[in-house]
């Protein structure tokens, strides 16, 4: 596990590739036995303190939406895929001792925090989230429920860099049509594809909520590249990674 935040308020970070059953594969949508997946979980939990009862997980699918976490919804998704939220990419939630959690294989994880408030929140935002702005969206509206932008601290995980996040131009130029990723993009000539820097493309979308830039931190780690990574670009079978945050 990569610890990104641990303070008198929250604990957040990221689980890693390992050399164990399943390598430390946390999902149960891809893995190769439920039970050993869950073990991996059931040890994480145990490694920082809860019980699996305190997670919350998510059926991913991409998408701009996201959902408010009461504790009602504890344990939802954490032992079986049926009980996860359902069309959800991302959560949030100001009650103490839920962890909420989020899935990534090369996607870019978002956790949000604000001390004053309680906020805590996970985003998975894949080059699909990215342009259907969730991360955005989601800071505009936890803004609208009374949280100043700048109490708010942003980290983004460890994702797939620029220069192996190679593209058509299909998605190019859907990335261009939010008109301001021009700068994290480049073109290659000698293979005709575009590279996109996801994780810049997410942080400027924080900045545009009204983040100060100076409390977003980003894990330049390349999922392709570490050898603690996995990459669904590398290998389309390979786990995910769990990336979650818990207000204390």
């Amino acid at each position: 596990m990569k610890t990104y935040i641990n303070n008198e308020n929250f604990l957040a970070g990221i689980t890693v590739k390992e050399n164990t059953n399943e390598e430390n594969n946390t999902a149960l949508h891809i893995c190769q036995s439920i039970d050993v997946v869950q073990k991996n979980r059931q040890e994480l939990a145990a490694q920082i303190g809860y019980t699996l009862d305190d997670f919350v997980c998510t059926q991913q699918t991409h998408s701009a939406n996201f959902y408010k976490v009461t504790a009602a919804d504890k344990g939802k998704g954490a032992y079986s895929l049926d009980t996860a939220i359902e069309d959800t990419d991302a959560l949030y939630t100001y009650e103490k001792g839920i962890v909420l959690t989020s899935f990534t294989a090369d996607c870019v994880p978002v956790i949000l925090t604000n001390a004053k408030t309680g906020l805590i929140g996970v985003v998975h935002s894949g080059w699909q989230g990215s342009v259907k702005e969730i991360t955005l969206k989601l800071l505009q509206h936890v803004i609208l429920e009374g949280n100043n932008p700048r109490d708010l601290h942003i980290t983004i995980g460890m994702a797939l860099s620029q220069d192996k996040f190679e593209v058509d131009e299909d998605v190019y130029l859907k990335f261009k049509a939010l008109g301001y990723a021009d700068q994290f993009m480049y073109y290659n000539e000698s293979t005709n594809k575009y590279h996109i820097d996801n994780q810049l493309t997410v942080k400027k979308q924080c900045e545009l909520a009204g983040i100060p830039t100076e409390q977003i931190t980003v894990d330049s780690t390349c999922t392709f590249n570490a050898i603690n990574g996995f990459s669904y670009r590398q290998d389309k079978q390979c786990g995910r990674h769990l990336t979650f945050v818990v207000r204390k």
